[in-house]
């Protein structure tokens, strides 16, 4: 491939060529599920995907309405099964002392995120003696909680990813 020079540098040079791109990469849900027709929603939590993407909280119309797809987003099966791809353990007197400060924070932490990404909520908070674990649906919610957990709790947190994609993470206080 030529590129053409100009006198401003090779800035233009290297636009032409970047490494690893592709205009036509698919998402996390389409690589799992294949490419949902669109418009489609989901019939439990009401998320509608729409340019490939699946928001909440969206106005639909009644036009929309008579040609949409309704199926179940990827959070709601993730849920469901009680499986993700994000595990949080939180363990110390501490855990066991401010449940109600901590529950209420991941509560919070997760509200805010599947405003935006409804596709990353809590699937199960289980307690098990003195550690609480935290099942998210992605593994970018597991490591907010944690780090929001440790900017409002202290503490110190570990992370640990795995190959197939998932991250455990442990706070410790």
């Amino acid at each position: 491939m030529k590129t053409r020079q100009t006198s401003k540098g090779k800035g233009l040079i290297r636009s032409a060529n970047r490494a690893s791109t592709r205009s036509k990469k698919a998402r996390p849900s389409e690589a799992r599920s294949g490419r949902l027709p669109e418009p489609s929603a989901c019939e439990r939590c009401g998320a509608v995907f729409s340019k490939r993407v699946w928001r909440q909280g969206r106005r639909v119309s009644g036009a929309l309405l008579d040609t949409v797809r309704w199926t179940v987003c990827p959070a709601c099966e993730q849920a469901g099964a009680a499986t993700g791809l994000g595990r949080l353990l939180q363990r110390g007197d501490y855990v066991a002392a401010h449940e109600t400060e901590i529950r209420r924070r991941i509560a919070n932490v997760a509200a805010r995120s599947a405003h935006t990404q409804p596709e990353r909520r809590v699937s199960s908070i289980d307690r098990a003696g003195d550690a609480l674990e935290v099942i998210t649906t992605s593994q970018k919610l597991a490591h907010r909680l944690a780090r929001e957990l440790e900017k409002a709790f202290g503490g110190r947190v570990t992370y640990a990813w795995s190959d197939d994609g998932s991250l455990f993470a442990s706070w410790k206080r």
